[in-house]
């Protein structure tokens, strides 16, 4: 089986300086001698054949479970050759059916008449805040930065983040917010203090919750900024002016994107905006990585935009503007894992060392994704009517311009509480 295994590595790895020991005690270099080095080690032939049969979901768990070794280099570094090899080379006839087996299963799951959206963000969003703590900026925004200008810290990033989708809802005081999905309240709050409006949350995240009642209530704005375990698909008989959503759709579904839209033109006021930030692909896929989607986000799926546009269509709502951000996704989740393996004693402790792999493998696999996958993210403005919005786009930067002005004097975010 290690010659087997080494003849799908030798015919994967033409770039790149791979070192390869093999379960049998074989040992090979692959690829031209390009790039920094990379040793990987085999610990027994089961593994090998795991992967072998099954590489999408079994490469992560062997790695996880110690099973491959790295020597020299990085889980991303490994993933990133792999990749940019072009992970076709290796594929057989056999792992081309388990792979098609996974994209049917998750098909006719995302299908089934079956609400499991509350256990699926528990999974996540329910595990110990300690861990989160680890790499997100102080506002603990758990989403793509905006790295603008390019060259500015994860923390200023985050901040640019809430500045430009701010700048994009066209806030006035008074007005009431949906925000769906909303975390930990970061966003929520900056809303509310920068623009005088009343901000309603809702998460399906008890812990998400807790967090953000108390960091509302400790910065004096549980008047103006409320938090509710909700789903957005039971609200019924309230109308907001403005609503938004930041990393949740891909929580959504893809049987369920006619619901979602109808849901929020019903919810959004006849002069409403509303803005949606997902992650999307620029190709449509069929579904998730089965890794990913088994031990990090179950359920999850990020659409192409030609899976999203007839669901806003068929809701009647008008797509005012639509911006692509195609790497600040990669740069987000680069700062994440330097700052979570910069912590890798810290994390053991929460959890052991198999779940620091675990979040080192996601986070890791995850930026891959962003470089070589074609993900981005993608920003929708919505609205019902056709002067809701202005007819250019200097709105954007002039509404930046002044909310930087109220940023110099926002009083500092208090470390989060959990």
């Amino acid at each position: 089986m290690s010659t087997t295994f080494l003849k799908l590595l030798r015919r994967l790895v033409q770039k790149g300086n791979l070192r390869i020991a093999l379960s049998s005690g074989e040992q090979a270099v692959l690829g031209d001698g390009s790039g920094e080095p990379v040793a990987l080690r085999m610990i027994d032939e089961e593994a090998e054949k795991a992967i072998l049969r099954d590489p999408g979901l079994k490469f992560g768990e062997m790695y996880v479970d110690g099973r491959v070794v790295i020597d020299e280099g990085n889980i991303f570094d490994v993933i990133s050759m792999m990749k940019a090899n072009g992970l076709e080379r290796a594929a057989t006839v056999s792992n081309t059916v388990t792979a098609l087996l996974h994209v049917a299963e998750q098909q006719v799951k995302s299908r089934l008449p079956v609400n499991r959206n509350k256990h699926n963000v528990a999974h996540h969003y329910d595990l110990d805040g300690k861990l989160f703590d680890l790499f997100l900026d102080q506002d603990w925004q758990y989403s793509c930065a905006y790295f603008d200008p390019p060259d500015i810290g994860l923390d200023e990033a985050q901040t640019a983040k809430k500045r430009h989708i701010a700048a994009k809802l066209l806030l006035k005081p008074g007005q009431s917010v949906l925000d769906v999905g909303s975390g930990w309240g970061g966003m929520a709050m900056y809303l509310a203090e920068s623009s005088g409006v009343e901000v309603t949350g809702i998460t399906l995240s008890e812990e998400q919750l807790k967090v953000s009642r108390g960091r509302a209530a400790k910065r004096g704005l549980a008047g103006r900024v409320r938090f509710e375990l909700q789903d957005y698909r039971t609200m019924a008989n309230q109308k907001f002016d403005r609503i938004v959503s930041v990393g949740m759709f891909e929580h959504v579904g893809m049987a369920n994107y006619g619901n979602f839209f109808s849901k929020m033109a019903e919810l959004l006021a006849p002069k409403g905006v509303m803005l949606l930030h997902s992650i999307g692909q620029a190709e449509k896929p069929w579904a998730t990585n089965p890794w990913i989607e088994k031990y990090i986000f179950p359920g999850g799926y990020m659409p192409a935009l030609s899976e999203v546009v007839p669901a806003v269509e068929k809701a009647r709502l008008m797509i005012k503007d639509i911006e692509i951000l195609p790497m600040h996704y990669a740069q987000t989740l680069r700062a994440w894992r330097d700052r979570f393996t910069a912590r890798k004693e810290e994390a053991i402790r929460l959890y052991d060392e198999r779940f620091f792999r675990m979040w080192e493998f996601y986070l890791a696999a995850s930026e891959t994704a962003f470089i070589y996958d074609k993900l981005l993210i993608f920003q929708i403005q919505l609205s019902r009517e056709q002067d809701a919005v202005p007819y250019t786009r200097n709105y954007i930067g002039e509404r930046e311009a002044a909310l930087r002005e109220f940023e110099k004097t926002r009083p500092p975010l208090e470390r989060v509480e959990f």
